[in-house]
């Protein structure tokens, strides 16, 4: 299927991003808490979505490793903030899963205050790649998600995962609604990326979106 985004991008600015992604990624912190978060330091990217959505996988997709960001066909694997370095120029932030992960309600309580609170209190994050299942579109805890990421000002875009699961003209389909959404919260990029951790779809394009941010 046509990869439209990676079409707008210049061969600069891909080949760029690729040499970014592709150097050093360490993993430097795991936050349980808002007093265990590292200082501040790098811009940071931070990765939000639904349990299972496929966070660590995309982190993992983008820097061309395996096993960077642990992944789980288990809801709820993440259950801190991770923090891995990129080549001292961008941290990358790997955030818990929201939504249908089977743990105790006081547990995602938990969760989601430490998420809240470093949401709004790192003026370090330049952006939230906030991902939505392309195969179902927007949810309600995504909905309330992105209220929560335009009171507290925090810049987000909306990336699809699993790209490689639906049809093209279903992907463009999918885009389409999702942008119709975002086009609505004052905080959302206008833009909605589309990419498959699978087959490499889309990663080249966010990649070059998201090393427009780094230092």
């Amino acid at each position: 299927m046509p990869n439209e985004e990676q079409e707008r991008r210049t061969p600069e600015e891909i080949e760029a991003a690729r040499k970014l992604f592709a150097g050093p990624c360490e993993f430097i912190a795991g936050a349980a808490s808002f007093e265990s978060l590292p200082p501040f330091g790098l811009p940071e990217i931070a990765f939000a979505g639904r349990s299972n959505v496929g966070k660590s996988s995309l982190v993992n997709a983008l820097t061309g490793r395996r096993t960077l960001a642990r992944t789980s066909s288990k809801p709820g694997h993440t259950r801190q903030i991770n923090f891995f370095d990129l080549a001292g120029r961008l941290f990358l932030v790997d955030l818990p899963g929201y939504g249908f992960a089977q743990v105790s309600r006081s547990m995602k309580e938990a969760w989601q205050d430490l998420a809240s609170a470093y949401l709004r209190g790192r003026p370090t994050l330049k952006r939230v790649c906030l991902l939505i299942d392309s195969r179902h579109g927007l949810k309600e805890a995504d909905r309330e998600t992105m209220k929560n990421l335009d009171s507290a000002a925090v810049s987000y875009q909306l990336v699809l995962t699993k790209a490689d699961q639906l049809k093209a003209a279903d992907v463009q389909r999918a885009i389409a609604n999702a942008q119709v959404v975002a086009r609505k919260h004052a905080a959302a990029h206008p833009e909605v990326l589309a990419t498959s951790s699978e087959t490499g779809f889309g990663i080249a394009g966010l990649r070059a979106e998201l090393a427009a941010l780094a230092g």
